[in-house]
């Protein structure tokens, strides 16, 4: 069985040796190679050039017998395209070339096409992995939730508090519900194009997605990702990663999506036996664990593993992405774990 072929199963729910295994953020600043190409290439410049992309996303894979590549690129890329350019922060974070503040900014957004040609260079980068993984390996595109990206948008970049949006949402719906149509539109363009260059599953990112009320999750957020997998081809493989979202698993698994990414917060194996048996679920081992130790790394991964014992439908990963301090003997060590453990 191949890796893409474990990885498709794992998506199906059908019974496995072992669950396929990738990690959130696997290509980036934990791994050496990366550091010293990033000294000679911005990480804009890097996204934007398919040779770079398909670069850094193939340096994991060399390393780690990993069974999914996942497209190096940036959610950011979407505001970018229909009209809103976006930097990093000296001091961290992101910062948008703007804030939204007004209707008339979000109207003056390109429409959702803009994206085929602004983002061009994400289909040549898919279309070079799809080359060089040769069918051996999933390919993985994603892309972030409208809610999600709105959160940049709105506020201008990254926000401790997310006051802006929040208020958007609770006096202008009318302006947010706006926003996120256009969003919602320029996604599906985006997806279809990742899937017409060749990605196998496209993993949606809602990592803001538990920042507003619970009772407000849905029309925030979840109607909007709902629309995006339905515009999609039937049974494609969406996974859906939405942090600090536990109270909404349930309802996220009846958007369609084929797969619930949870975060580390969360008894995996509990989710596994509360959601429906034809959802798979990935994850959930927190990132910090391998910042620590070899023997802590296999304690953890192994208690993992041996709680999923028996069940279908699991793709090992992260609860979150990988660290820049990750130790590379960790990542090692839950490699190996993970690929001679057998069910």
């Amino acid at each position: 069985m191949t890796s893409r072929e474990r990885f498709f199963a794992a998506c199906a729910c059908t019974p496995l040796d072992r669950p396929p295994l990738w990690v959130m953020r696997q290509a980036g600043r934990y791994l050496p190679e990366y550091r010293e190409l990033k000294a000679q290439s911005s990480f804009l410049t890097m996204v934007k050039t398919p040779a770079l992309a398909t670069e850094v996303t193939l340096q994991p894979l060399r390393r780690f017998a990993m069974d999914a590549a996942i497209l190096f690129s940036d959610i950011l890329v979407i505001p970018e395209a229909i009209g809103q350019p976006y930097a990093f922060r000296d001091t961290g974070g992101i910062a948008m070339a703007y804030a939204l503040e007004t209707r008339a900014q979000i109207d003056a957004l390109a429409p959702a096409d803009a994206v085929l040609e602004k983002l061009s260079y994400v289909a040549d980068t898919l279309a070079l992995l799809k080359t060089e993984l040769a069918g051996q390996k999933a390919l993985l595109g994603f892309g972030g939730s409208p809610w999600t990206l709105a959160t940049y948008m709105v506020e201008g970049g990254s926000s401790d508090e997310f006051e802006r949006i929040k208020t958007l949402f609770y006096t202008e719906r009318a302006t947010f519900d706006a926003l996120l149509e256009k969003l919602t539109a320029a996604i599906i363009v985006y997806f279809k194009m990742q899937i017409r260059a060749g990605a196998d599953a496209i993993q949606i990112f809602d990592s803001w997605g538990g920042l507003i009320a619970g009772p407000d999750y849905e029309a925030a957020s979840l109607k909007w990702i709902r629309q995006i997998i339905a515009a999609l081809p039937a049974e494609f493989p969406v996974i859906l990663y939405a942090k600090g979202t536990a109270s909404h698993l349930t309802d996220q698994a009846f958007t369609g999506a084929r797969v619930l990414s949870v975060d580390w917060a969360c008894d995996l194996s509990v989710v596994r036996r509360t959601l429906p048996a034809n959802v798979a679920v990935q994850g959930n081992l927190d990132p910090i664990l391998l910042n620590t130790t070899p023997d802590i790394v296999r304690h953890e991964t192994t208690r993992l593993l041996e709680s999923m014992r028996g069940t279908t439908g699991h793709i090992f990963n992260l609860g979150h992405g990988i660290t820049p301090r990750a130790k590379i003997e960790c990542m090692e060590t839950l490699v190996e774990t993970v690929t001679t453990w057998r069910n």
